[in-house]
């Protein structure tokens, strides 16, 4: 059974909550297994591309949900682009740097 990009990366660990338990604990965090599966094979971020869809998708646009689009487009690329990356490629070294020569950034089948 195919699991949405989501479901991959686990709710638990998505929203942060795995790391607030282990800081209850005193433990540290173990870092999660770099998988390419699915949705990871077409996009880098898979739930960004799919929350930049949610918010330009809609049968009548006004002005107020036009700007909310614009803004939350230009906060996803700015965080993906300049916080995200630069963590995943200090933790992943080498198999991220090859994963990203492969998979487009956030736009599916689109090519560098």
């Amino acid at each position: 059974m195919k699991k949405s990009s989501i479901l991959l990366y686990g709710l638990i660990e998505l929203f942060g909550c795995t790391q607030i338990f282990d800081n209850f604990k005193s433990r540290t965090t173990s870092s999660s297994k770099f998988q390419i599966k699915f949705l990871y094979k077409i996009v880098w971020h898979p739930i960004m591309f799919g929350f930049t869809i949610v918010c330009w998708v809609t049968p009548e646009t006004i002005v107020g949900h036009l700007l909310f689009a614009i803004i939350t487009t230009a906060y996803i690329s700015i965080a993906v682009k300049y916080l995200e990356e630069k963590d995943l490629r200090e933790v992943l070294d080498l198999a991220y740097e090859m994963y990203q020569q492969k998979v487009p950034l956030i736009v599916p089948f689109l090519t560098r």
